[in-house]
């Protein structure tokens, strides 16, 4: 079940809101739990034994690892993290990365060909094991107490809001909200439900349009032209901006909805001007996780120029692989990883001295060929794309005339607009602007307006993609 489906916005949202808003404060954790844990099996079914197992393991794992951190047994307390941190680390390994290492060894041809079932992969893995391991983690370093309350943990590891699609939320931001009286609020819920139409138009009408057209142009990169595969491309990188956003704003929506506030996962990247910036601003709930519990205990920039930029490295090897296990991943990492470390040593000065649009045109290029590696089936395939964007070839462009009209047109300049947060900046040249658009009058009408053109693009549409199944 996907939050932009039918069956989740007519059925199962007001059917869990309501029930939860009609039960006593004492059972409010018990029926989120029970309702994600079915959010859950909708999808994944049989998986569902999995988030209970990785629930059960962080539990027992929190609740040991404080008892030897309480009796100041650092060794102990070091050795139950690393096997409880090891348990979460082979659990994502076998079900994420099982499949990628054997067709490695496969293909190097070293020993007889391993004939294998394919492991399938749980929807969200990634999200909800390095949830648990930041648990784990933060009870070592005395951060947050371990949760006593099995319902409690199950409820932040589980919560549907954010289960499938992030942001990775952390213990230490949400256990005095899950062990707190959440009576209902008209104001959060009314900025909940804002947050989540706007995350739902966001995926709908910009991210399945523009994912449409980037899905024809990138399964048909080698008969297309050149000017396909570069709008191609641009589509493709607004299609995964506010696909991931909109996930992102629903999530934090619903949080509001059910009494929660989640940390914001997005600052619109793409006013970067670096990479280093562009990584504050994208996808902030990973790429702080990685700063908090990879590169600082790695050393950070503490080390030396030379272990530095080897950490930096690791975090974006690491990174790419936590994406999806292809070697077209492993190079994107490595990619920005690249761009990352030569601003480090020389770029990032350069930078700071050049204009602000050579600036944002330096970080938009990176970025968006950096996105070709992510999209791209094969990293060959990645290489024969950006090839042929430079070949100039004409014939082959026929394709994306038929899908280039005025509807898809306008959708492209929507898209730029809301990402350079278009409003903001009439807001602040423009007080006609400002003032109309803080009419509550205006303002309720336009979401209510937004959500019903949504539903109705999703009744008359089948395209309705899920990109996160590598995740």
């Amino acid at each position: 079940m996907v939050f932009s489906s039918v069956t989740f916005l007519f059925i199962f949202l007001p059917t869990v809101l309501l029930v939860y808003y009609l039960l006593d404060n004492r059972l409010k954790n018990l029926f989120l739990t029970i309702a994600s844990l079915f959010f859950y099996a909708w999808g994944e079914k049989k998986m569902v034994i999995l988030m209970i197992f990785s629930i059960g393991v962080n539990y027992l794992g929190g609740i040991i690892i404080e008892k030897a951190v309480l009796k100041n047994k650092d060794k102990l307390s070091k050795f139950y993290l690393t096997i409880f941190i090891s348990v979460n680390i082979l659990t994502l390994g076998y079900f994420k990365y099982s499949n990628f290492f054997i067709n490695i060894i496969n293909d190097l041809n070293l020993f007889k060909l391993l004939d294998f079932e394919k492991v399938l992969l749980p929807i969200g893995i990634s999200f909800f094991i390095f949830q648990g391991m930041s648990y784990l983690i933060d009870i070592y370093y005395k951060n947050v107490n371990a949760q006593k309350k099995l319902i409690s943990l199950a409820l932040y590891i589980s919560m549907f809001p954010q289960l499938i699609a992030g942001p990775i939320v952390r213990y230490i931001d949400v256990s005095k909200q899950i062990d707190s009286k959440r009576e209902f609020n008209v104001k959060k819920f009314t900025e909940g439900i804002i947050r989540f139409i706007k995350g739902l138009f966001k995926k709908v009408i910009i991210a399945n349009q523009l994912g449409f057209v980037a899905d024809i142009v990138f399964n048909n990169s080698l008969e297309v032209g050149s000017f396909a595969l570069w709008i191609g491309v641009i589509c493709y990188s607004f299609q995964i901006y506010f696909d991931f956003s909109g996930y992102s704003d629903m999530a934090i929506g619903l949080g509001k909805m059910f009494g929660f506030d989640f940390l914001e996962n997005f600052n619109y990247p793409y006013m970067s001007k670096s990479i280093q910036e562009f990584w504050r601003r994208w996808h902030i709930s990973l790429s702080s996780w990685f700063r908090d519990y990879l590169y600082i205990p790695l050393g950070g920039n503490r080390k030396g120029h030379f272990r530095t930029y080897f950490n930096l490295f690791l975090v974006f090897l690491i990174t790419g692989l936590w994406h999806g296990s292809s070697w077209s991943f492993v190079f994107w990492g490595l990619f920005h990883g690249f761009f990352i470390i030569l601003e480090r040593l020389w770029l990032g000065s350069v930078l700071k001295k050049t204009s602000n649009i050579l600036s944002h045109l330096y970080t938009l290029f990176v970025v968006i060929f950096g996105w070709i590696f992510f999209r791209a089936d094969t990293l060959p395939d990645s290489l024969v794309y950006i090839k042929r964007m430079f070949l100039f070839i004409n014939d082959g462009n026929e394709i994306l005339y038929q899908y280039l009209d005025s509807y898809l047109i306008f959708v492209l300049i929507m898209a730029f607009a809301i990402s350079i947060n278009i409003k903001n900046l009439l807001s602040k040249n423009f007080l006609f602007f400002r003032t109309f658009t803080k009419g509550i009058t205006f303002s309720y009408t336009l979401y209510i307006c937004l959500f019903i053109f949504t539903v109705l693009e999703l009744a008359e549409t089948n395209y309705n993609p899920f990109i996160y199944f590598r995740f």
